[in-house]
């Protein structure tokens, strides 16, 4: 999935940060009602301006993100 084809940072949005495309809604918004164990159909029934393919659009951007960091090993 090409998560960029659903996420944006638009200036002066939600102060820079990444938002789903078309909403106000925040990437970390998303990924912090999934840590809290809202299911997708829950956060589809609460915010009905996402779509299921938005929300795997902030999970694999997260994965992306994770997948780059640079791990640093205790000496």
């Amino acid at each position: 999935m090409n998560y960029q084809d659903y996420i944006e940072i638009t200036p002066g949005k939600r102060s820079g940060k990444l938002c789903v495309k078309g909403t106000r809604i925040t990437v970390y918004d998303v990924l912090g009602w999934l840590a809290q164990g809202m299911s997708n159909a829950e956060i589809l029934k609460d915010f009905p301006e996402l779509n299921s393919t938005q929300i795997q659009a902030c999970l694999a951007y997260a994965a992306q993100r994770e997948h780059h960091l640079v791990a640093v090993s205790a000496a």
